[in-house]
C-alpha cells in the first residue's frame, strides 16, 4: 500500500511531466550547472546593515502578494537585512519554471513554493536543498522537526531527504449545513458516520424548504468537472476502506472492485446535487453551500471562513456550518492532505538567507503569526493544540489535527513520483469521463491503469 520514496528508482524525472517536455533537451543540457556561485559555498550569510542579502522566491499566484504585503515586513523585523521580492507565478507554470531555475547556471530565484505531489520531481532532478542534511549548520537550535505533524512534513520528503517545509496546510474535508440537517430529520454528521450510511441519508437531504412544492435545496456539491484535483474524492472513499493507488513496486491498484465501488460513489452523488452539477469545479459548489443550496459540501478546510464566517460572501455563520473529516470507509475516517511546502534551490547564491525565510515561516512563532494574521493552517502540533485568535477555527482546529492522523495513517494523498503529474492527469481524465457519463467506472479504471503503466515503462 505504501507509495513512499521507495519507488522511483531508475526515473528520469525532467521528463516525466507531459507538460514540460518541450524543455527535456534544455533541462539535459543544464543538469549539470547548478550549485550556486562561490557565495553560496558558505551559505552567502543573512546580511549586514551596509550590505543587505536579496533573495527572491517564486511562489502561487493565489497568496505570493498576500505573502509580499504582510508576511514579509514581519519577517524583516526577525533578520532585516535580507530584502524578500515574492514573485507570483500561475499555478500551472510554476512547476515548469522551477526545474529551469533550478538547472540554470545564472538562476533568478532562491526558493520555490511546491504543491503537494511536486517534491518528487524537483528532489530526482537534484536541484533542491535537502534541509536536514545540507542546511543543518543554518538551523536554529530550537526549530523542532518532531513538533511537524507527520503527514504535511512528508509533502517534502523524498528518499530519504527532507526538500522542504509545510507553508500553507491543506486537507480535504466534509463541511455541512446544520439547518439543512435539521429541517430534514436527521442528526448532524459525527467522526463516525460511513459513507453507506451517507449515502442513504443524501435523499432525505434533497429538500423542499419553503413549502411551495420545488425542491430548493440539495445533498451535496463536490468536484465533479475534470481537473487535477477532481481524483481525490474518488482516492478518498478508496484510502477509507483501507486500500491504495500503487503497491510497493509503484503498480497500480486501484483497478479492483473496491476502487470501482469508490468511483461510483463519486459518480452517485450527482443523482443528489443540484441540476448542472456535473460542471461544478471548486467554485460553484462552495457558492451554492454559501447561499444554503445544498447541505454538505467535500471541499478544502480553508473554504471555511469563506462558507461560515466571511460576511461579504456568505450567508451562513459559523453557527449554522459543522466541520469535521470524511464519512468513513471500513478502516475508519477518511482526509486527504493538500500541502504548499516551500523548497531552497540548490543553486541559489544565498541559501543560509533562504533558509532563514523558511524557517521563520515555519517556525512555531511564524506558523502562529501567519495562522492568526492570514488564516493559514498551521502543520505543527503545537499550534493546532494551542488557543486559536477566532473561537471559529477551534472546530477547524480540532478537524484538522484528527485529519492529519488519519491522512498520516492511511496514507491519503496523491501519488509521491516523479511522475506524480503525469499520473494525476491520467486519473483526471479517466475518473472524469466516468463522472461525465462516458464510460463505466471499470472502464474508466482499466484504462487509467493501462494507461499508468506504460508512463511508468517508459
Amino acid at each position: 500500500m505504501s507509495q513512499r520514496s521507495s519507488h522511483h528508482t531508475h526515473r528520469k524525472s525532467v521528463i516525466a511531466i507531459a507538460s514540460i517536455s518541450v524543455f527535456a533537451i534544455t533541462l539535459t543540457a543544464c543538469s549539470g550547472a547548478g550549485g550556486g556561485s562561490d557565495a553560496s559555498a558558505d551559505g552567502g550569510g543573512l546580511g549586514t546593515a551596509e550590505k543587505h542579502v536579496q533573495i527572491t522566491m517564486m511562489s502561487n499566484d493565489a497568496f505570493a502578494e498576500t505573502w509580499q504585503k504582510e508576511l514579509v515586513p514581519e519577517f524583516n523585523k526577525a533578520y532585516p537585512y535580507i530584502d524578500v521580492t515574492i514573485d507570483s507565478t500561475p499555478y500551472d507554470s510554476l512547476l515548469a519554471k522551477g526545474l529551469l531555475n533550478g538547472t540554470s547556471p545564472s538562476p533568478d530565484y532562491d526558493l520555490i513554493t511546491l504543491d503537494d505531489p511536486w517534491t518528487p520531481q524537483l528532489a530526482e532532478a537534484g536541484v533542491l536543498l535537502d534541509l536536514k542534511a545540507e542546511a543543518d549548520q543554518w538551523t536554529e537550535d530550537d526549530y523542532d522537526w518532531g513538533d511537524f505533524n507527520s503527514a504535511p512534513l512528508a509533502s517534502s520528503e523524498w528518499d530519504g531527504g527532507q526538500y522542504g517545509v509545510p507553508l500553507r496546510s491543506n486537507l480535504l474535508v466534509m463541511m455541512y449545513n446544520k439547518d439543512l440537517y435539521a429541517k430534514a430529520g436527521l442528526p448532524e454528521p459525527t467522526p463516525e458516520l460511513t459513507w453507506d450510511e451517507y449515502m442513504e441519508q443524501a435523499p432525505e437531504l434533497v429538500q423542499d424548504t419553503d413549502g411551495d412544492g420545488t425542491v430548493d435545496s440539495w445533498a451535496v456539491g463536490l468536484t465533479w468537472v475534470r481537473g487535477v484535483l477532481s481524483p481525490p474524492f474518488w482516492q478518498t472513499v478508496l484510502n477509507s476502506n483501507g486500500e491504495a493507488l500503487f503497491d510497493d513496486d509503484m503498480n497500480p491498484t486501484f483497478d479492483t472492485d473496491e476502487g470501482v465501488a469508490a468511483l461510483q460513489t463519486q459518480v452517485d452523488l450527482l443523482e443528489y446535487a443540484p441540476l448542472g452539477a456535473s460542471t461544478y469545479n471548486y467554485n460553484e459548489p462552495l457558492d451554492a453551500f454559501r447561499q444554503g443550496k445544498i447541505a454538505t459540501l467535500f471541499t478544502w478546510g480553508s473554504a471555511y471562513k469563506s462558507a461560515a464566517v466571511d460576511a461579504d460572501v456568505t450567508t451562513l455563520t459559523p453557527d449554522q456550518v459543522g466541520i469535521q473529516t470524511m464519512p468513513a470507509g471500513s478502516e475508519g475516517a477518511s482526509a486527504h492532505r493538500g500541502i504548499w511546502s516551500g523548497s531552497v534551490f540548490k543553486n541559489s547564491d544565498n541559501p543560509e538567507a533562504a533558509w532563514a525565510l523558511l524557517q521563520w515561516m515555519s517556525s512555531k512563532e511564524g506558523e502562529l503569526w501567519s495562522s492568526v494574521n492570514l488564516g493559514s493552517f498551521p502543520a505543527r502540533k503545537s499550534t493546532l493544540a494551542s488557543e486559536p485568535a477566532e473561537p471559529w477555527l477551534v472546530p477547524v482546529y480540532t478537524t484538522i489535527q484528527s485529519g492529519f492522523d488519519v491522512a498520516a495513517e492511511g496514507e491519503m494523498w496523491r501519488p509521491r513520483s516523479p511522475d506524480s503529474n503525469a499520473i494525476q492527469e491520467i486519473l483526471a481524465n479517466e475518473t472524469s469521463a466516468a463522472v461525465q457519463g462516458d464510460r463505466s467506472a471499470e472502464e474508466a479504471l482499466a484504462r487509467a491503469t493501462t494507461e499508468i503503466k506504460e508512463l511508468l515503462e517508459k
